[in-house]
């Protein structure tokens, strides 16, 4: 992490977020000098933490570096009903194997980030779990269904027919619910958590204590610059792959999605970035720019600076000193549900103009996925899988599997 300036810590908490509510209430309690207590919660839905969920976890090593301390809250027992944000469709619940399991994972990566002695780690299944079915119908009454439907994704699937289960309005009731219990100062979330932050400020209210401050952050996109960064839809960078793999996939963005990646995940100074932006605009190659990106993401999770110029010399050395075309085809993919060959993703694709082909060109070595050489022609793509497919030096094609 960069040295932290706190000569202004209500600017520094400001750069890069989206909102804050109330910037007023922040300011006052900075300057109160109390050691505050900031949360975000994380469901443990998959296992792996990505570059997306660094945009918080930064902000909230910041926090740390300005003398807080940070309450990371993991959702073990809301995992298992499922955020239902941004989704048109009630969300499948994980077991609690499979959220125990992701939760471990989530605490192992965490500190490569987070300063281990200002953090405490929490399971909110710690207190949930112990909550006596009156309780919570207690909980429930403290929010109407009129204030539940204002929530837009919550109001599209009413008012198109689709079914909400009651379960699902008992997850922003539990994450405000959470606030109340670790007595929240400031909660963190993404722009997608906004509803969800401020149910926290309302019930703090009904149990008598100060309303948290809530800040947004943006979302990130993922690696094809339309969705948000998630691993389900297979567009992620996650922290915990290897060196090669983020550098990869990083140089793998486009230009112009370049510079929201320096704008939400850079340390650079915001000068610098500029700058760099000057260079491109005066016609400076973007590739060595977006090397400065990758190589500076490299090196904060793989050790230091050498990760990140072994990384670079490795993917120059796989390239041929060449760089990814600026624009490459993409394509969506139906398998049906059902495995796909990868010989049948490269003739559909375009990329060669028969099966046959295509598994004469792998067994030659002459066909790469996500930048690996490929050696098996009886390869399976799943449905839901995002790769880059290259064929030869020049043939590229980005495919989504559905």
């Amino acid at each position: 992490m960069p040295t932290t300036d706190i000569r202004d810590p209500l600017a520094l908490l400001k750069r890069g977020v989206d909102e804050i509510l109330l910037e007023t209430e922040l300011a006052e309690r900075l300057k109160g000098g109390k050691r505050l207590r900031v949360k975000a919660g994380f469901d443990p839905t998959a296992p792996d933490l990505h570059l997306g969920h660094t945009v918080l976890i930064n902000k909230l090593r910041q926090f740390q570096d300005l003398g807080h301390e940070v309450l990371f809250l993991i959702g073990d027992f809301t995992g298992m009903i499922g955020d239902p944000t941004g989704k048109s469709a009630t969300r499948p619940p994980l077991t609690r194997d499979e959220v125990i399991e992701n939760a471990r994972s989530y605490e192992t990566q965490i500190f490569k980030i987070l300063d281990p002695e200002k953090t405490l780690v929490m399971f909110n299944s710690s207190w949930m779990g112990e909550m006596q079915a009156a309780e919570l119908v207690q909980l429930a009454a403290k929010h109407t269904v009129a204030r539940m439907l204002e929530r837009d994704d919550f109001s599209k699937r009413y008012k198109s027919g689709q079914p909400i289960a009651i379960h699902e309005f008992l997850y922003p009731l539990i994450q405000g619910y959470d606030s109340v219990v670790i007595k929240a100062d400031v909660e963190l979330g993404g722009t997608d958590q906004k509803f969800n932050l401020l149910v926290g400020r309302e019930l703090q209210k009904h149990y008598g204590q100060a309303p948290q401050v809530v800040i947004t952050l943006p979302l990130l996109e993922g690696t094809y610059g339309v969705d948000k960064m998630s691993k389900s839809l297979g567009n992620y960078i996650g922290i915990n792959e290897s060196a090669d793999e983020i550098f990869g996939k990083l140089m793998s963005i486009s230009d112009t999605l370049m510079w929201r990646y320096f704008e939400l995940l850079s340390f650079k100074d915001p000068g610098v970035v500029s700058a760099m932006r000057r260079s491109v605009e005066e016609g400076a190659n973007p590739r060595d720019i977006k090397f400065e990106l990758a190589k500076e993401i490299v090196s904060r999770f793989h050790g230091g600076p050498k990760a990140g110029n072994d990384a670079m010399r490795e993917f120059i050395a796989r390239h041929q000193q060449g760089a990814l075309p600026e624009e490459i085809p993409e394509l969506d993919l139906a398998t049906g549900g059902v495995g796909m060959p990868i010989s049948r993703a490269l003739r559909e694709s375009g990329l060669t103009s028969s099966t046959s082909e295509a598994i004469r060109l792998i067994k030659q070595g002459g066909v790469r996925v996500d930048g690996e050489r490929l050696a098996d022609p009886a390869i399976q793509l799943n449905p839901g899988e995002t790769h880059l497919f290259q064929v030869g030096k020049r043939k590229f094609c980005r495919v989504r599997l559905h």
